[in-house]
């Protein structure tokens, strides 16, 4: 049980806490990794972001609702793409925030090599990296 003297976390510090476990990459970085078959990049954003900005080439979306259930390799309702808990997944958001918390979730289910990407989709686009409508 916590104390009631104990002062709530709070996201920013708890976004900080977390990142410390992640090796984060950037969009060029997530890119070739992509492009190499050396990481798998999941798209979590909503449709109606996906809908306004489009879509990475090649990325799997997977809405962050059903992330854990569609990539436990051993899940029942698992994507074809999550074949082995070695699998390098690169979690994408729209700025790089949400994509942290879920690649710390995935790592809780024995993903270990899973990260995000620095500033999310929003930073692939300003990178001018391949982006479909």
């Amino acid at each position: 049980m916590s104390s009631t003297s104990e002062r709530p976390l709070g996201i920013d510090a708890l976004l900080e806490r977390v990142r410390v476990d992640l090796d984060r990459v950037g969009a060029a970085e997530a890119f070739e990794a992509a492009q190499a078959g050396e990481a798998l990049l999941v798209d979590i954003r909503y449709a109606a972001l996906r809908d306004r900005d489009g879509l990475i080439p090649g990325a799997l979306v997977i809405e962050r609702n059903e992330l854990e259930w569609r990539l436990d390799p051993q899940g029942s309702h698992r994507a074809p793409e999550a074949t082995s808990h070695d699998l390098r997944v690169v979690v994408v958001c729209n700025e790089g925030y949400a994509s942290s918390l879920a690649a710390v979730s995935l790592r809780r289910l024995g993903l270990r090599r899973a990260t995000d990407l620095v500033g999310g989709f929003q930073a692939w686009k300003a990178a001018g990296l391949p982006v479909t409508t």
